[in-house]
């Protein structure tokens, strides 16, 4: 039995547990500044927001608090379902490959893509460098489809990208190019 698989991460990363936690608080702390400017309120001792008035600042502080609160909950509702992960099969007993990832809870949850591996021209590394990098594998169809592969994340080093490219080659029998 001969098949391949890569294991995709999802958006259970550190970075998205980070950016969530830091935006709730951050979205919490404006809400209820915002709140207790509305009631003329000490908030503690440490700080005074009785300079505060409701209009102009607090108003925009509530507002700034409740984006940032369903900010962070958006982070984590795809946290907690994991959207995006998945794995990528490559069997050559059935001749198939099959791309699966998993989204938002609704019909379209599950995303199962399978296609034949005689239906498969090369396999295509994209890399562009700069401002904001790209790293990717895709799937060259023979009617010129690009099937990517490669996670949606920070940019996997190059010799990762390669290395991974060129087994996914060797085991289809297929080639590899570049951008």
């Amino acid at each position: 039995m001969e098949i391949k698989i890569y294991k995709i991460k999802g958006s259970r990363r550190f970075s998205n547990y980070w950016w969530a936690s830091l935006i709730f608080i951050g979205g919490v702390g404006f809400f209820f500044v915002g709140l207790t400017s509305y009631s003329n309120g000490k908030l503690n001792y440490l700080f005074n927001i009785e300079d505060i008035l409701f209009i102009p600042q607090g108003a925009i502080m509530t507002f700034y608090g409740m984006t940032g609160i369903l900010i962070s909950t958006f982070l984590w509702y795809t946290i907690i379902f994991d959207v995006g992960s998945g794995y990528n099969e490559f069997n050559k007993d059935t001749g198939l490959v099959t791309i699966f990832r998993f989204g938002f809870p609704g019909n379209n949850r599950v995303l199962k893509l399978k296609y034949k591996v005689q239906d498969i021209a090369a396999v295509k590394i994209s890399i562009q460098d700069g401002l904001s990098p790209k790293r990717e594998i895709y799937l060259r169809m023979k009617d010129k489809r690009q099937i990517p592969l490669t996670k949606v994340d920070e940019p996997i080093p190059i010799n990762d990208i390669e290395r991974q490219a060129r087994e996914i080659a060797l085991f289809l029998n297929i080639n590899v190019e570049g951008n």
